[in-house]
């Protein structure tokens, strides 16, 4: 994907079995899972930027997860 996904976060996008064709996504920071998708995306390249959205409001100050 173009957009880097800033460290120590990262993003797995899945495909699921059930809407087939749509994908979901888990967001870890240092491996440890703090968000999943709760929809199915009908794109990959949705999927992944509904994610990175995710990143941001995880990474802004006094967000769980993020810096304090």
């Amino acid at each position: 994907m173009a957009n880097e996904v800033p460290h120590p976060y990262s993003i797995d996008v899945s495909p699921l079995l059930k809407p087939e064709g749509n994908f979901q996504w888990a967001i870890r920071r240092s491996g440890k899972l703090i968000e999943r998708s709760d929809r199915p995306h009908r794109r990959e390249a949705k999927a992944f930027e509904s994610a990175m959205e995710a990143v941001e409001r995880a990474m802004k100050p006094g967000a769980d997860g993020g810096p304090r």
